[in-house]
């Protein structure tokens, strides 16, 4: 059979076979995974800049993970949730080790939605209230309760939502009306965060149990929170009695060039959350996620009888591969690696940003960092179309890039690659973005900003 039949064949396999869910298939077949690139079934190699599904911090098939994954499936891989092994124990204490205190304990699970789902509950139980807040811009996973806090996508149809979860102004920088009276018009965020805060006190009918957050808000546009926003939210949930539930399914484990995101608040001492939800980089591109919290709140949600069962909690196999990944983390200064290579990507970006009118806003931390693409300079309308274009072109040059478009923002562009990207695939990465743009910009004849 021919490659083209092979093609016609696969496409029409999947079409009488799988179920749509929502999400268009890339016209890409991918047939193996390693280090930052992509391999089609004619050997086609392309860079991946979103390390898969934001999770392979390390790359795909990292030899030392592929390595642990062969041997712990030949010995211990799954058990009854109540058995408790080496494994689990071993991640446990080294997770312990790096996490800041009071953050002590953790427990496992395999998606970000389920680590979400657990710290919903948890801060039902240990505080006795039921309300949620969460970003309006926020994402975090697509399961009933998770769902409920997500306010990007995915809210339509689906019924209605989970009772008390209540919506907050994200931190939108670039968009946002609430500015200074100074020449700049700079961003007042403290402003809008008080506002936000009114608004939260008039919907709240007394039970406020939790804000559930990311440091930085990835499928809402890469929005990284203004210095002191972290530590005043944190504050203000200290006085009305929540719990702070940090998301840092991206950014945890040494993506942004710190641990853990929440980590570059410094501003006062800095900010612990009462629980740590971590997923997507903890297992380096397999299904790991952990719920941490501190031994006082574990106490309180034990005493309330807090239950989470699932069919893979604490299993020994994904569990050897994230104390492995952290393992390498500490080893290899990730964090260093991820701080040293996103200063170049950034400074990469903020030359695309000066040469091509269309590029609105660079923003984010470490290897993680978005360009937000506009069609109109003086009114900074969304660059929709743009910015599918750029990033279908960027993908023929050999370039993986994931373009997020969502109501009210432009199309933005979210750019992670894997730690171990070479200074040379940095460069790499932003010459084919540079092509891109410049082909998009004169197939349309966009010059200024105009059609």
């Amino acid at each position: 059979m021919s490659s083209d039949s092979e093609e016609s064949s696969f496409w029409s396999r999947s079409d009488e076979y799988l179920l749509k869910t929502g999400v268009p298939y890339s016209p890409i077949i991918v047939t193996k995974a390693q280090g930052t690139r992509l391999y089609d079934a004619e050997g086609n190699s392309m860079l991946d800049f979103t390390s898969g599904q934001m999770s392979s911090l390390l790359g795909h098939s990292h030899p030392e993970i592929v390595q642990v994954v062969r041997d712990s499936i030949g010995e211990l891989d799954h058990l009854l949730c109540n058995m408790i092994t080496h494994p689990v124990v071993d991640l446990a204490e080294r997770l312990g080790r790096l996490l800041p205190r009071p953050l002590q304990k953790s427990f496992f699970l395999n998606t970000g939605s389920e680590t979400i789902e657990a710290a919903i509950k948890m801060a039902k139980c240990y505080t006795g209230k039921f309300e949620i807040v969460a970003f309006s811009a926020s994402y975090h996973g697509l399961t009933q309760g998770a769902g409920s806090a997500t306010y990007t996508a995915g809210r339509k149809h689906g019924g209605p939502a989970m009772p008390g979860h209540l919506v907050f102004p994200a931190p939108y920088a670039y968009r946002s009306p609430f500015r200074k009276p100074d020449d700049g018009g700079s961003y007042d965020w403290e402003a809008e965060l008080e506002y936000g805060w009114s608004l939260i006190d008039r919907q709240s009918v007394g039970s406020l149990a939790a804000f559930v957050m990311e440091p930085i808000l990835s499928t809402g546009g890469i929005l990284d929170l203004p210095a002191g926003y972290l530590r005043r939210m944190s504050e203000e949930c200290k006085k009305r009695g929540m719990l702070l539930i940090l998301d840092e399914a991206q950014t945890g484990v040494g993506r942004t060039g710190k641990m853990f995101a929440f980590q570059h608040e410094e501003e006062g001492g800095g900010v612990v959350p009462d629980i740590l939800a971590l997923s997507k980089t903890l297992g380096c591109g397999l299904p790991l996620a952990a719920v941490c919290t501190t031994a006082e709140i574990e106490r309180g949600c034990r005493e309330a009888g807090f239950l989470w069962l699932t069919t893979h909690i604490n299993d020994p196999l994904t569990a050897a591969v994230g104390n492995k990944v952290l393992e390498i983390v500490e080893r290899d200064d990730v964090c260093g690696l991820a701080a040293e290579r996103g200063a170049q990507l950034r400074a990469g970006l903020l030359k695309l940003k000066e040469k091509y009118w269309c590029v609105g806003d660079v923003r984010g931390k470490g290897l993680l960092q978005g360009i937000e693409i506009i069609s109109d300079v003086t009114t900074r309308a969304p660059g929709t179309d743009i910015g599918h274009a750029v990033s279908d072109r960027a993908m023929e040059l050999g370039l993986s890039c994931n373009i997020v478009n969502l109501p009210g923002m432009g199309g933005v562009f979210r750019l992670a690659p894997p730690v171990t990207v070479t200074p040379e695939e940095i460069e790499e990465g932003i010459r084919i973005l540079d092509e891109a743009f410049a082909h998009v910009l004169k197939e349309g004849k966009l010059a200024n900003g105009t059609a």
